[in-house]
C-alpha cells in the first residue's frame, strides 16, 4: 500500500483509522474525525475576511494600493532624477550645501523617484535625502504633511518602521512641475 503522507506525521493514520490499526476505520469514521478541523478552518476564514473588511472600511487597503499608484512617465521620472543630482552636484561644487538648502524640494523628489521605481521609503530614509539634519528633514514630513503633499504609514512588513510617501495630490503636483519644465517653462 503506498502511503501519501510521511510515517510519523499523524496524517497516515488516516489509511489505517484513527487508533492506527490496519482493519482500518470506515470512511465515514475519518469524515467526523475532520469535522472539527473543517469548522476551526472556516472560523478562521471567517475572521480573516472580517479583518480584510475591516481594514478596507478604514482606508488601510487604500495607502497600500496608492503606494502602487500608476508611475510617472520616463520623461518626468528623468527629469527628477537630474534635479536630484545636480542639486547634491551643485552643492559639492560650491562647497557648502547650507547655501541651497531646500530640505522640503528635496524630499519631494526623493519620494517622487522612489515612487517612480516602485520602491518604498522610510522616514530615516526621507531625512537622509533632505540632505539636512535628521531633526530638520522631520520637521520638513511633518510641514509636508500638513500640507496634505506626504503620509506617514506603519510599514506592514516591520511595525518598528514608518514609511513616507507621496500622497496623490502630492504626485499629482511633482508630474504637474515636470510635465511645465518639459514644455519649457
Amino acid at each position: 500500500m503506498s502511503r501519501p503522507f510521511p510515517e510519523g506525521s499523524g496524517l497516515g493514520n488516516m489509511e489505517r483509522g484513527a487508533g492506527g490499526d490496519a482493519g482500518g476505520a470506515s470512511r465515514a469514521d475519518n469524515s467526523a474525525m475532520f469535522l472539527p478541523l473543517a469548522d476551526e478552518l472556516m472560523a478562521m476564514a471567517s475572521r480573516l475576511r472580517g479583518a480584510v473588511d475591516g481594514a478596507l472600511r478604514s482606508g488601510e487597503a487604500e495607502s497600500i494600493a496608492a503606494m502602487r499608484t500608476a508611475r510617472p512617465d520616463r520623461g518626468a521620472l528623468a527629469l527628477a532624477r537630474k534635479a536630484y543630482a545636480l542639486r547634491r552636484k551643485r552643492a559639492a561644487i560650491f562647497g557648502n550645501p547650507d547655501l541651497f538648502g531646500e530640505p522640503a524640494w528635496d524630499i519631494l523628489l526623493d519620494l517622487f523617484i522612489a515612487q517612480g521605481e516602485g520602491k518604498t521609503v522610510s522616514v530615516s530614509s526621507a531625512c537622509i535625502g533632505s540632505a539636512a539634519p535628521p531633526t530638520t528633514g522631520l520637521r520638513w514630513l511633518g510641514v509636508l504633511a500638513d500640507e496634505g503633499l506626504v503620509v506617514r504609514e506603519k510599514d506592514p512588513e516591520d511595525n518598528r518602521r514608518v514609511l513616507v510617501r507621496l500622497t496623490p495630490t502630492g504626485q499629482a503636483a511633482m508630474e504637474r512641475f515636470f510635465e511645465t519644465v518639459e514644455l519649457g517653462l
